[in-house]
């Protein structure tokens, strides 16, 4: 008995439906199993490290982090860690290299990003920033000499008037030279010509106060916990440190990246995660391993800072 029409057409249009939906099954499919075989790769991030304790502490000594769970708890690297955990759109690796190095690759349009680097106006020209706190005493730039030096400088009254000193002509002090001081005290060195401190490429920090102590020159500028913790390392108590006029006024620290399109994307990412941060209900349990390091009048001032960051929109400069 031959089917009736109806009834083998209603079966072949079945049966073709059949075969189109697992054709786009298919080829839907096929995209999906290669995708989760091969997951897109996440755009990597390189952050500039330096063992500058106590502000960036290597948490292995003389070995230098590359992963975010490698980083140490000095009070760079313990806020960095904090912010960099609320970009995980991001892959991020830690270089280690000289100020100098970094600046020239950065200079050659390659990105890099940095937690270490003060705004400065030169800066602005190869680097975007986005603020992360205010001034903090911890961050005050200090003259550093050795205590038989101290005498010359008894009748002086505290804070010290970096330019005064400059002009006396009696201390003969050494800084490094690619580094800055924060925009009052890095006019002044420009403004005195001759009389400023002189300046050597590639000093580490750790150096300068080594050669402070072997009587190299009379004094340098540093923060003063710096002074603290290369005493603590090598047991030495050769120093005076002693407050400026000028440091008081010292910029907020920011994270910069370079003026890249890739660049300012992280920079950007850096400032929505502050932002984040700053609304953060729980944001002092975050920030407790960072905040335990300042004193109580740094931490009311960055707090309130936080409430102020919180109300605001991007800040990118």
């Amino acid at each position: 008995m031959r089917a009736p029409l109806a009834w083998v057409s209603a079966a072949a249009s079945a049966v073709w439906r059949a075969g189109v939906a697992a054709a786009l099954c298919g080829g839907l499919w096929a995209p999906m199993q290669a995708e989760a075989a091969h997951p897109v790769a996440k755009p990597i991030v390189q952050w500039l490290v330096q063992d500058l304790p106590p502000m960036f502490v290597y948490a292995q000594s003389g070995v230098p982090p590359t992963r975010l769970s490698d980083l140490g708890q000095g009070e760079v690297d313990s806020l960095m860690r904090i912010l960099l955990q609320r970009m995980p759109q991001y892959q991020h690796e830690l270089v280690e290299m000289p100020l100098a190095r970094f600046e020239k690759l950065v200079k050659q349009g390659q990105t890099y990003c940095s937690f270490l680097h003060l705004r400065t106006p030169d800066r602005l020209n190869w680097l975007y920033f986005t603020p992360l706190h205010p001034p903090l005493y911890s961050r005050q730039i200090h003259l550093v000499l050795r205590k038989e030096q101290a005498h010359r400088l008894e009748s002086e009254r505290l804070p010290l008037a970096l330019e005064d000193i400059l002009q006396r002509g009696d201390l003969n002090g050494l800084v490094a030279r690619d580094r800055s001081f924060g925009p009052h005290i890095d006019v002044i060195l420009r403004a005195v010509g001759d009389k400023a401190p002189s300046m050597v490429p590639g000093l580490s920090r750790s150096q300068l106060l080594q050669m402070l102590a072997a009587q190299r020159m009379d004094y340098t500028l540093e923060y003063p916990a710096m002074v603290e913790a290369f005493e603590r390392r090598t047991g030495r108590r050769d120093f005076v440190v002693l407050p400026l006029q000028e440091s008081r006024s010292s910029m907020i620290s920011p994270a910069s990246c370079s003026r890249t399109p890739e660049g300012r994307a992280v920079v950007e990412a850096v400032d929505a995660a502050m932002r984040s941060l700053a609304k953060d209900p729980q944001r002092e349990q975050w920030l407790e391993p960072w905040t335990h390091l300042l004193g109580a009048q740094d931490r009311k001032h960055f707090y309130r800072y936080l409430d102020e960051r919180a109300k605001g929109g991007p800040q990118i400069e």
